[in-house]
């Protein structure tokens, strides 16, 4: 649930002059949606209070950055990303959660083939796929970003099924790899996919 065009572009118009009612508005508009999406990340009540408590924190004090004509949701949603991405990196001195983040990220890019990546996903790991050959990073941009089927690409690319199915797994292989090498992506990574779901 949020507002419509109309009375967000409203609302944000009198946050900007300082408003507390408007900002009481908006706070109760989208604070559901976002405290419910903070929970299924942290796991923890109070963590997801004190994260929603920043949000809205860092909305008020940045009232005069913000711009009407450009969507609040997400703005608060970038706020929420780095908010909990902070929470996540704090936490990932624990080897085990960070194991366990780093496998869920693997998964996200590499175990569900039939999944297209957001161009925000594929910025994040975009070091890995300027690992590829020329060929191989064709084929996993045509399945992943495209999101066409490996039958598709073989006809295109007119090259056997067989060897999209190769260049896919070896691709998978240096993703995989990447991830591990590089934590804070990964952990920003899933953070991402999360609350970006919204």
């Amino acid at each position: 649930m949020g507002a419509d065009i109309n009375e967000e572009e409203g609302l944000l118009k009198l946050l900007k002059s300082g408003s507390e009612a408007a900002f009481t508005r908006l706070y109760q508009l989208y604070v559901r949606q976002l405290y419910s999406k903070t929970l299924k990340m942290v796991h923890d009540k109070d963590i997801a209070q004190e994260i929603i408590q920043d949000i809205f924190l860092k909305i008020w004090e940045r009232r005069s950055q913000i711009d009407p004509a450009k969507s609040f949701k997400a703005y608060l949603y970038t706020i929420g990303v780095n908010l909990v991405y902070d929470h996540f990196r704090k936490l990932a001195k624990d080897t085990a959660l960070q194991n366990s983040l780093l496998s869920v990220a693997e998964q996200d890019y590499t175990c569900q083939e039939d999944k297209v990546i957001s161009q925000e996903q594929l910025a994040l790991i975009q070091g890995a796929i300027e690992q590829l050959s020329p060929q191989r990073k064709r084929v996993y941009m045509m399945c992943k970003l495209d999101g066409k089927t490996y039958a598709e690409v073989s006809r295109e690319l007119n090259i056997s099924l067989s060897t999209i199915q190769d260049h896919m797994v070896k691709a998978n292989i240096v993703l995989k790899n990447y991830l591990k090498n590089h934590p804070d992506i990964a952990i920003y990574a899933v953070t991402l996919s999360i609350i970006a779901s919204l």
